[in-house]
């Protein structure tokens, strides 16, 4: 069932790690080896989570990887079906019929 208005899920992950741990983004950067610059990026909603920063933040805090993937998939999934009238593609024809390769 698609979500109506998912959050950013840096923005979970600051209210509900960060935050809720009393941590810093500079702290909680440090603990998960990256940039502060970087952290704050997602965090403040300016970048995608990914697959790398979502395996430092199972490591180092514990949600797991699949769940916040699951997160940014459901974000970029509504965001893309509010841009959908913007996109004007026409479904593909064939015509002629496929012919398999020997």
């Amino acid at each position: 069932m698609a979500m109506h208005n998912p959050p950013h899920p840096g923005e979970v992950i600051r209210t509900e790690i960060i935050e809720a741990m009393g941590l810093t983004v500079t702290d909680a950067a440090k603990a998960l080896g990256v940039s502060r610059q970087a952290l704050s990026g997602l965090v403040n909603a300016k970048v995608d989570l990914s697959g790398d920063m979502a395996l430092r933040i199972e490591k180092a805090f514990g949600p797991r990887l699949e769940t916040l993937m699951g997160m940014q998939s459901a974000y970029d999934i509504y965001q893309a079906r509010r841009r959908a009238s913007k996109i004007h593609v026409r479904r593909y024809k064939a015509t002629a019929p496929l012919v398999p390769a020997p």
